[in-house]
């Protein structure tokens, strides 16, 4: 039973949506393990094929619960952390892609969120920041690693440094957003978008986003040798035989994920 969020599912696309407007959508512990269980429930779940991720009301999510972290010693702070941590490498690694609708304030750990989706649609209005230093402490559910991954460490440093706020406007500039669209065509967007992958073959899906994970930190050499294993592996499966003969008679094809 979900009580900060909602999961709806419509032909194979689930819209995860983090509600708790009145606080803008901040990360308490409650709401940071229903992530948990959304996230497992959308990737082992047939018929979802691929999800989106947003914010009920003016915020995306505006950051974690400051009200618990008050209070937090340092042996607690580091196991919030862990679990924030793993619970968001769930969506990182997910085989189905996953796209933040950034409809808001996505600010400390809903920007990590964000940073955590595969890509990141932004509405007009939205704001991204990490302002953890302005608490006197560091981001904690992976901020200080995928920002600099994504945007450049300089950049990075100067957004964790300063904690300063910008618009999605910059953040498109950036590279930390994929694209800046109107707020009422913000879902819209986001769907079209991932109908559009999911129109492919899942089992693809899944190795691209695993080769692009485990081989970005890696050496040229060890991505490219995982890249041509995956590429070997898809060349048996069924979907690679549909997906070239589909082709081949000019019409769509009818994948299985198999």
């Amino acid at each position: 039973m979900l009580t900060n969020l909602t999961l709806s599912v419509t032909d194979r696309v689930a819209t995860i949506t983090v509600n708790r407007p009145d606080k803008l959508n901040a990360l308490n512990a409650v709401t940071i393990g229903e992530l948990g269980q959304v996230i497992d429930e959308v990737r082992s779940r047939d018929d979802i094929g691929g999800a989106i991720l947003t914010g009920a009301g003016k915020a995306f999510v505006a950051g974690a619960d400051i009200s618990e972290l008050a209070s937090q010693q340092p042996l607690d702070a580091k196991q919030r952390a862990l679990r924030g941590q793993a619970i968001f490498a769930r969506f990182e690694s997910s085989p189905k892609p996953i796209i933040a609708a950034v409809n808001g304030f996505a600010l400390g750990g809903g920007c990590e969120l964000a940073m955590s989706c595969h890509l990141r649609i932004a509405s007009e209005f939205a704001k991204f920041g990490q302002p953890e230093v302005k608490l006197g402490i560091c981001p904690g559910y992976g901020g200080t690693q995928r920002l600099p991954r994504l945007i450049g460490k300089g950049r990075a440093l100067q957004l964790l440094l300063t904690g300063e706020m910008i618009d999605a406007a910059e953040a498109y500039r950036i590279g930390l957003v994929n694209r800046v669209v109107p707020a009422a065509e913000l879902l819209s967007t986001a769907v079209a978008m991932i109908r559009a992958m999911l129109v492919n073959g899942p089992l693809a899906l899944g190795l691209c986003i695993e080769a692009v994970n485990r081989g970005y930190d890696g050496s040229l050499e060890d991505g490219l040798n995982l890249e041509a294993n995956h590429f070997a592996l898809l060349s048996g499966t069924k979907d690679m035989a549909e997906g070239t003969a589909a082709f081949m008679a000019k019409r769509p094809a009818a994948f299985e994920g198999r």
